[in-house]
């Protein structure tokens, strides 16, 4: 009833990616409390699994590509920027440029040996693997180039959990048929709120001081 009444005024793409949402956060949110996998954040690893979803059929294969791109040059950028001893906000701002200037040399490449669907990429995700650049140079700025790395990777290892739960066509129609679902997430989203446990990742990390405690 909801969702018939709901696709009438707004896309049903639109609506389908919006009943989503609450469950790829609900992932992510999981993934870092439960397991301590860190990231940058929750809103970035959401922003590019929706990236990753807006590519259509091979948004894995070619958002891994644009992202690797995005890290790769803007680690490289930053190094060479780094010599100028530039203020913040300016270096950020020709980093972004250089990425940009980068990733679309990467699309006519892509156009140029008949990878068509690289090519044919939307404006939209692009633009949000760019923007992962500030993350990453602010990461880098923090904790040095392997810390920022490690959270590259972790961030692109949970936007493709994400990308592949929202690919899951049963998990899509179940909540287009039944989207009260979402209260359970929302539930579901408290319990992780009381959350008091050690983390997965922390049980592997402190094991030695845990058998000495047991």
């Amino acid at each position: 009833m909801f969702i018939e009444y709901a696709t009438q005024h707004v896309p049903e793409e639109t609506v389908r990616m919006i009943l989503m949402f609450p469950i790829i956060v609900t992932l992510i949110a999981f993934i870092r409390q439960v397991i301590g996998i860190k990231a940058f954040g929750i809103y970035t690893p959401s922003l590019v699994t929706f990236a990753f979803l807006a590519m259509g059929e091979n948004g894995a294969k070619y958002g891994i590509a644009i992202f690797a791109s995005v890290i790769a040059v803007g680690l490289v950028t930053r190094f060479v920027l780094k010599q100028f001893r530039l203020l913040y906000l300016p270096r950020v701002a020709l980093n972004l440029s250089i990425v940009a200037f980068s990733i679309l040399a990467l699309l006519i490449l892509g156009g140029n040996y008949q990878r068509t669907g690289l090519a044919s990429v939307s404006i939209f995700p692009i633009l949000i693997m760019i923007s992962i650049v500030e993350k990453f140079v602010t990461a880098q700025i923090k904790g040095g180039s392997k810390a920022a790395l490690i959270l590259a990777i972790e961030t692109l290892g949970i936007s493709l959990a994400g990308y592949y739960l929202a690919s899951w066509n049963a998990l899509e129609e179940m909540v287009m048929e039944y989207p009260w679902i979402i209260l359970i997430v929302l539930s579901f989203n408290i319990f992780l709120g009381k959350w008091t446990g050690l983390r997965l990742g922390e049980y592997f990390r402190f094991k030695n001081i845990l058998k000495k405690v047991n």
